[in-house]
């Protein structure tokens, strides 16, 4: 009976309740969120705040006012220079998509057993320095540079006389960024084609379509979110580019970055108007991010 009794007892002594992870939708979306919240959005907010005078370096009560926007949005200089950094970063994303697209084309659909090897050999400049890839072109496009040194070996110019606008120019930045940012182009591209339904293509060859009509009609709508998305992965960082002009672009390549990081780096920092044209370009990526995501749906072939 004792031993009965014993065994029963233990029956009834209560196991330990194993811990289970919660693994539903806001437990796993909480700490992003959260991150988000705190080193994004608030960081936005601050700055926001600066730029209608809420917070301010200079001492003294301070209240919302638009002053700060209204100089902004009545100030020519800050406005054509926006516009001039919109020119250079469509002309940048435009020239780097037409380049790229042919090269993701041939990686997805040439069926070259290759192909992923020179997909990483197209990646492989991400494994050195932006930095130092920056001031590689800068000894390239210098004064003694390559290209000079080249023209001086050859005879086409005189050693007293380089091509002095290779470097710090328009076209020394729009350069640079076109060969930073290529792969960022042709990798969404890729990504894209890659997914291509091969049949659409076969049945398009088998209804009598060319080769050029089964690209316009097949192979360029179904692959537009793509381009689109890789347009801007190019257009959006450009916009607000600072390190490349700094380094290749002097004063002709001075863009609206640099005048941001000028507005809050320098001696005499003025952060209210620094914080409205950071505000500015924010909203402006936004905007521009809502309008073009409507081309990042799938699209259909149209029958014709």
């Amino acid at each position: 009976m004792a031993i009965a009794d014993a065994g029963s007892s233990r029956g009834h002594i209560p196991r330990r309740r194993r811990l289970r992870v919660d693994l539903t939708t806001p437990t796993l979306l909480g700490l992003p969120l959260a991150w988000l919240a705190v080193f994004f959005l608030v960081p936005i907010g601050i700055v926001a705040a600066y730029s209608f005078d809420v917070y301010s370096l200079d001492p003294g009560p301070h209240s919302f006012t638009l002053t700060a926007w209204r100089d902004f949005l009545h100030s020519s200089v800050y406005l054509r220079l926006f516009w001039k950094s919109v020119r250079m970063s469509l002309t940048v994303s435009a020239i780097v998509v037409v380049l790229a697209y042919p090269l993701a084309y041939y990686l997805a659909l040439s069926g070259t057993k290759r192909k992923y090897i020179l997909l990483l050999l197209l990646i492989a400049p991400f494994l050195t320095s932006y930095l130092l890839r920056v001031l590689a072109w800068k000894v390239i496009l210098g004064n003694q540079g390559v290209v000079n040194t080249f023209l001086f070996w050859t005879g086409l110019r005189s050693p007293d006389h380089p091509l002095s606008q290779l470097l710090y120019s328009r076209f020394a930045v729009m350069l640079v960024l076109g060969y930073i940012w290529l792969p960022f182009v042709a990798l969404p591209i890729f990504v894209s084609l890659e997914s291509l339904d091969r049949r659409l293509l076969e049945a398009a060859s088998d209804l009598g379509a060319s080769r050029l009509q089964a690209f316009r009609r097949v192979t360029l709508p179904l692959s537009l979110p793509g381009v689109v998305a890789a347009f801007l992965f190019v257009f959006i960082p450009t916009l607000g580019e600072f390190v490349t002009p700094s380094l290749v672009g002097g004063a002709n390549g001075y863009m609206y970055g640099n005048q941001i990081v000028d507005l809050f780096g320098t001696g005499f920092p003025d952060w209210e108007t620094g914080s409205v044209l950071a505000i500015f370009l924010l909203g402006v990526v936004a905007v521009l991010t809502v309008v073009f995501a409507r081309f990042l749906q799938p699209r259909q072939v149209a029958a014709d």
